[in-house]
């Protein structure tokens, strides 16, 4: 059985709930691919977010460069799924990107990982993506929690 990358978007829940999925889910690293990790919603800004991951037993790593970059956090707002997806790719060319996408991939290939965004359905965000090109590169099984 190939090892499992968990995708996990907080829209809709509150931060007890996301972290006791998560535990649920046997997952050992919280990789946060939030642009901005500030959150409106209680407990999901990232010194927060961080500190309450630990306190359950979960590590947390935020990669910034594997964050969708402003007008492509506005075209999925919109539900401009195809142009945030364009916006996204190109930003997936820089190098910075590319060298967290390396990152994630090597924290995956060895641990538990859920990548964490947003959005409730990771069919419309940039998680997906990232997801799926860790998946091509490591063979791991992608699972929406």
């Amino acid at each position: 059985m190939a090892r499992e990358l968990a995708t996990i978007g907080y829209e809709a829940q509150t931060q007890g709930e996301v972290i006791e999925r998560l535990k649920t889910a046997g997952v050992e690293i919280v990789i946060d691919v939030r642009a901005v990790a500030a959150s409106r919603r209680a407990g999901f800004s990232k010194t927060l977010l961080g500190a309450s991951l630990r306190d359950a037993g979960i590590d947390y790593l935020h990669l910034r460069a594997l964050g969708t970059p402003k007008p492509g956090r506005d075209a999925a707002r919109k539900g401009h799924i195809g142009e945030m997806t364009a916006i996204y790719e190109e930003h997936l060319t820089e190098s910075a990107a590319q060298l967290a996408l390396s990152e994630a991939t090597e924290v995956a290939s060895e641990r538990r990982a859920a990548l964490l965004c947003y959005e409730a359905d990771a069919a419309g965000c940039h998680r997906r993506i990232v997801a799926n090109l860790i998946r091509e590169r490591i063979g791991v099984e992608v699972v929406d929690l």
